[in-house]
């Protein structure tokens, strides 16, 4: 009977009622889910609060009240929660094995978060005392004592006698993540299965360069802990972590020790039960199956609610060869439907399948037609296949039936990888045949009409329709083989970039029988042509700007400062500077010197190096180069001019960074005054013995607007040799800067001639390698 309803409204779609009653039974399903977290969380702290009231009523003879009571005013005074001091009165008093392990991690990993550690190893304790699966086990571990310690699931595996692995808890990871791991069978490489085998600890901090498969997130870390009781393993203790990590110190390895050493308990008592579907006593079915020489698979059973719905495929035979291409360690494990869909309906394939389960009759037939889609493609097989049932396995083995069928398959799979599609067009009766991929090509569903050679001029593109008739022309016409290239206009408007190939078939009198050739889709490769030769245009036009932004910055830097100076007399006192450029023209760089006599008669000396290389470089050189000279002529100090210096840099440029050293030398007292920003100390050389000056105080320039500069004063005294130079003279990459300045000391002391030499000596005896600028200014009082 049918509910009556006014003809005036609009009536309502039953999607539309059923909608927000689906949404509201969503919403009340999400808040149970919620408030059963919460009971559990809270169901955990009191079992722990509990179990150190009744440690109270032991101790002090005392009622569960005055227990209560005592609990609160001894957190009151501790000034700690009432979970933490029941933790720790639980920690002292019980002596259970779970106890032991929980003290002995404690004294093993004693830290400042100690009582921390603590409150959630007792807490997932006393969740796990008193869960009734191990599901609940894991649910415990992880919000207790792994996500504190970031990790973000965690996976109890359950060892086989079959060398086979049982997800039996897990937490943090999806639903159907977890169902696709419940049962891993042996042989399938897992971190948890190496544990296991090696019967120690394992640490990946990323899954991503062993590539080994594993439950959750497959670019996280994992750490797999053997989990054992007694010498026996029992299983491992998985935990998850959704990125990867550093190498974790041994004190955290230890907790998660401690923590295997809980979930031993669980594994050994009787709370695990593992369904026989899962772990049926089949190794020796396993070691027939490899004996074969035919392909053959090893089918468990899968239920669901008892009812059997599927088969998992156990074990793959070394002689497996999958029709979709896929590797054997794809196959293995998963679900007979989910590997194979066609199987549920050509041939009653799985419809066999169950009945050799279901009686224990075996099947066999000489011949057996296998369909399955490969990329949306079906292939088909035909093969002898034979059935039968071990226990609870079933043991499946085909044998293709002809080599021509596996010809045919190898065919299809060319076709589908090279997207070609082949034809073939009678003249005679009009009858045309194409392969199935190319319908693809074409756009069109396999049940459509093949479209005539005649045709295809009007499927292409106008500026191609000229080519395409001269092909029918070559191919109809003059009967010769011919080939073309297009772009073909599907019906549902995407343009495919394709290539024919023809030959027409004559018969013995000359005359044309039939048409046969191929289609190929070369949409990806044009593409990719047309992006390599742009790629190659802008990396044409790179190089090129980058050539004449090097040559301007060459220019530019030669201009200010020429490869070498001559010595020059100024006061008494002599100057010698040598620049040697980098070889590299891409890498012009910022180093820069000065030797200037200032209208006061004192004498400026500098040296830089601007952080960077080319245009930029160049030009920051100039700008501080020529500020600095500008700077000197107001009379100040070296530390006061780099502190003008250092604004300049940071204000009123493009934010240039630069080491530097200047100094002031006056003739007539030989007192030189100098200061640095970053850049190394200069060296001095009096009677043989080569020193670096103490380092003073002052951060490069640019870094930060209110540096400011120590200042020092250096005594001069006649034959004293002082040698200012940049970092591109001794630095090397295998070595530390120290060691290089220790050797540039050694080398200046050991030589004896006049300062020009001694400059020409530092640069030929220089073993640096960083392809850095070089300048160097030497001075030598008289």
């Amino acid at each position: 009977m049918s509910e009556a309803h006014d003809p005036g409204e609009e009536p309502i779609a039953p999607d539309d009622q059923a909608r927000p009653m689906f949404t509201r039974l969503a919403a009340t399903v999400e808040r149970l889910r919620n408030e059963v977290r919460e009971a559990q969380a809270t169901a955990d702290g009191r079992a722990l609060i509990e179990m150190a009231k009744g440690v109270l009523i032991e101790r002090l003879h005392c009622g569960p009240t005055q227990a209560a009571l005592q609990l609160q005013i001894l957190s009151e005074q501790a000034g700690i929660s009432e979970l933490e001091l029941a933790a720790d009165l639980v920690n002292q008093a019980a002596r259970d094995r779970i106890s032991a392990a929980v003290g002995q991690f404690l004294r093993r990993t004693a830290a400042p978060e100690e009582a921390a550690a603590a409150v959630r190893l007792r807490t997932a304790e006393s969740g796990l005392l008193a869960a009734t699966d191990t599901q609940r086990v894991a649910e415990s571990v992880l919000e207790h004592a792994v996500a504190p310690l970031g990790g973000t699931a965690v996976a109890i595996w359950s060892a086989g006698t079959d060398a086979s692995l049982s997800l039996v808890g897990f937490a943090g990871i999806a639903p159907y993540e977890a169902e696709r791991w419940r049962y891993v069978p042996p042989g399938v490489a897992t971190l948890a299965r190496q544990a296991l085998v090696d019967r120690t600890a394992l640490w990946n901090e990323s899954l991503e360069p062993d590539g080994l498969p594993s439950i959750g997130d497959r670019t996280g870390a994992r750490a797999a802990i053997p989990v054992g009781a007694g010498g026996k393993l029992l299983g491992v203790l998985e935990v998850c972590w959704p990125h990867p990590i550093e190498q974790q110190p041994s004190r955290v390895r230890r907790q998660f020790e401690a923590l295997a050493e809980l979930v031993a308990h669980t594994l050994e008592s009787d709370l695990v039960v593992t369904p026989t579907s899962y772990r049926p006593d089949i190794a020796d079915l396993v070691r027939l199956a490899d004996g074969l020489f035919d392909p053959a698979l090893v089918l468990l059973p899968h239920l669901v609610d008892g009812a059997l719905t599927d088969f998992r495929i156990h074990h793959v035979n070394s002689c497996f060869l999958d029709p979709a291409g896929r590797p054997r360690g794809l196959i293995s494990g998963a679900l007979l439907l989910e590997a194979y869909p066609m199987a549920a309906s050509e041939g009653r394939l799985f419809e066999r399948i169950e009945h050799v389960y279901a009686t224990g009759e075996s099947y066999r037939a000489e011949r057996m037609m296998l369909t399955e889609l490969v990329d949306q493609i079906p292939l088909t097989l035909s093969a002898a296949l034979s059935m039968a049932r071990h226990g609870d396995a079933v043991l499946m083995v085909w044998r293709v039936e002809d080599e021509a069928a596996r010809l045919a398959a190898l065919l299809q799979h060319a076709q589908r990888l090279g997207r070609v599609g082949g034809f073939e067009e009678s003249i005679a009766n009009g009858e045309i045949t194409w392969s199935a991929q190319l319908f693809a090509l074409y756009g069109l569903a396999p049940s459509a009409d093949p479209i005539p050679l005649a045709q295809l001029p009007s499927h292409v593109q106008d500026t191609d329709s000229d080519a395409v008739r001269q092909f029918l022309r070559t191919l109809l016409r003059y009967r010769r083989p011919a080939s073309t290239a297009f772009r073909l206009v599907r019906s549902d408007g995407v343009t495919r970039h394709i290539r024919i190939i023809a030959e027409p078939v004559l018969d013995t009198a000359g005359h044309l029988l039939l048409i046969r050739g191929v289609y190929q889709d070369v949409s990806a490769q044009h593409w990719t042509e047309i992006a390599l030769s742009a790629t190659r245009d802008r990396l044409t036009h790179t190089e090129e700007q980058a050539a004449a932004q090097s040559r301007l910055a060459r220019q530019l830097q030669q201009a200010i400062m020429p490869d070498e100076q001559p010595s020059t007399e100024a006061s008494g006192l002599q100057i010698a500077v040598r620049y040697r450029p980098t070889e590299q023209d891409h890498l012009v760089g910022g180093d820069w010197y000065d030797a200037i006599v200032l209208p006061s008669k004192e004498i400026l000396l500098s040296v830089g190096d601007i952080a960077g290389h080319g245009i930029t470089a160049a030009t920051g050189m100039v700008v501080l180069r020529n500020a600095l000279r500008g700077l000197a002529a107001t009379g100040a100090g070296p530390g006061q001019m780099l502190t003008w210096l250092n604004l300049v840099a940071h204000h009123l440029t493009d934010r240039i960074f630069a080491t530097t050293l200047c100094g002031l030398y006056d003739p007539s007292t030989r007192v030189l005054r100098w200061a640095r920003a970053g850049h190394l100390p200069p060296v001095l050389i009096r009677g043989g013995v080569a020193s670096s000056l103490p380092p003073l105080k002052g951060m490069i320039l640019g870094a930060a607007t209110d540096a400011s500069y120590e200042e020092g004063e250096l005594q001069l005294e006649s034959d004293d040799t002082l040698l200012l130079y940049t970092d591109g003279l001794i630095e090397r990459r295998d070595r530390r800067l120290d060691e290089c300045v220790a050797q540039l000391l050694i080398t200046s002391a050991e030589f004896t001639g006049s300062l020009d030499e001694r400059l020409d000596y530092l640069l030929d005896a220089s073993d640096a390698d960083t392809d850095d600028d070089t300048c160097v200014v030497g001075i030598h009082v008289g």
